[in-house]
């Protein structure tokens, strides 16, 4: 392994969207992360996609267990004992109905960071309903505030709640937990809700909302696609661009390269000016394709980029010089982030099939052969072929 988190080791109970992430982005920085899946391959609510491109499955080990088997649950203990941290995403009360809950785990090894991820939180009249990422940004001010003028609003495909409210917390959550523990030798619960990350990432807006700098009108706001200087405009081909020169010396620059006015544009910050000044916009960039106004404006101080597809993104020059996207059995996807100069991150491997390391983590973490063979036999730990 590398990176700054090798040596650590995490167990991951298996589960869906923030859950994984966060195992992901702690096994890309070297954590030794072991998956509990369940002995058979289980439709987790997403569609069924083939092994490699589950992508936030890659770069760890899957032990399959049975948990509605007693010898299961002490197994998982087991593990828990030679383990660093323990990340999970179920609603509130299954792990303790399954016997693996904080209690009983940090009974076994009172250092445990035992990371919970749910929407609502561990308590609260909403901690039990089903919910996903849409309800908890609905919740926290977010969503509403994302949106066109008279518009309805958008929901931002589900990178608020499950990986920037969730999944990015969880694992800061877990990162600054070890870190304590280090001094105290022991270890806590952290309760990573994606209602209050969601919430945590619109700090600076409700500072602005606070000040009265920002109107609760969607779509009418500086950072909202209400300003003309800070948004997309589609070009003469359909596709994209985008344009953020906030600060005025930037503004100033985009003035100069598109041959405007600046007396016309004057009282940058005047909301009244705001819709006129995007039409005449839109108007201009309309007249040209996007990649022409990428060739113009690209590498300027307009703050500018083009609008890229999913396609075209890892293709980017600036993408390809930074090594940006890596490619795992055959499947583009995003390498690990962010960097480091000492102990750098890398994709330790590919997507595993559910048990395809049933046997090596269970060695591994110091159960004898026998007790293996035991297991294995009697159905409780299954051993899966790799891909």
């Amino acid at each position: 392994m590398s990176g700054p988190l090798d040596g650590i080791r995490v167990i991951e109970m298996a589960g869906i969207g923030p859950g994984p992430m966060c195992a992901m982005l702690l096994a890309d920085l070297g954590a030794d992360v072991v998956r509990i899946d369940r002995p058979a391959q289980v439709d987790l609510g997403v569609p069924r996609r083939g092994r490699i491109y589950d992508v936030l499955r890659r770069g760890r080990r899957s032990l399959a267990v049975d948990l509605k088997d007693p010898d299961g649950v002490a197994t998982v203990l087991t593990l828990v004992e030679e383990a660093d941290a323990l990340i999970e995403g179920f609603r509130p009360g299954v792990m303790e109905r399954l016997g693996l809950g904080p209690e009983a785990c940090l009974a076994r090894n009172p250092a445990l960071v035992f990371g919970r991820m749910t929407g609502w939180g561990q308590e609260g009249p909403l901690a039990t309903a089903a919910g996903h990422d849409l309800n908890y940004i609905a919740l926290t001010g977010a969503l509403d505030a994302i949106g066109p003028s008279g518009g309805d609003p958008v929901p931002p495909l589900n990178l608020v709640g499950d990986y920037g409210g969730g999944a990015l917390f969880l694992a800061f959550g877990v990162c600054a937990a070890l870190l304590e523990t280090r001094s105290s030798g022991r270890g806590q619960v952290v309760d990573a809700a994606m209602v209050d990350g969601a919430a945590t990432l619109m700090t600076s807006v409700f500072g602005l909302f606070a000040a009265g700098d920002w109107q609760l009108e969607r779509g009418t706001n500086t950072l909202d696609s209400g300003s003309y200087f800070y948004g997309p405009y589609r070009c003469s081909d359909g596709r994209h661009i985008s344009i953020a020169p906030i600060e005025p010396k930037f503004h100033a620059e985009l003035l100069e390269r598109l041959g405007l006015d600046p007396a016309d544009f004057d009282e940058q910050r005047n909301r009244d000016h705001w819709p006129e000044r995007k039409a005449r916009l839109a108007a201009l960039f309309a007249t040209r394709t996007r990649d022409e106004w990428t060739a113009e404006l690209e590498g300027t101080d307009v703050c500018f980029a083009p609008v890229l597809d999913l396609g075209e993104a890892p293709e980017h020059p600036h993408a390809k010089a930074r090594e940006a996207f890596v490619e795992v059995e055959g499947v583009v996807q995003p390498a690990p982030a962010p960097r480091f100069s000492r102990t750098p991150g890398r994709v330790h491997g590919p997507v595993p099939e559910p048990g395809q390391h049933s046997r090596e983590v269970l060695a591994d973490w110091g159960l004898d052969r026998g007790a293996i063979d035991r297991l294995v036999d009697a159905g409780t730990v299954v051993v899966a072929d790799g891909p």
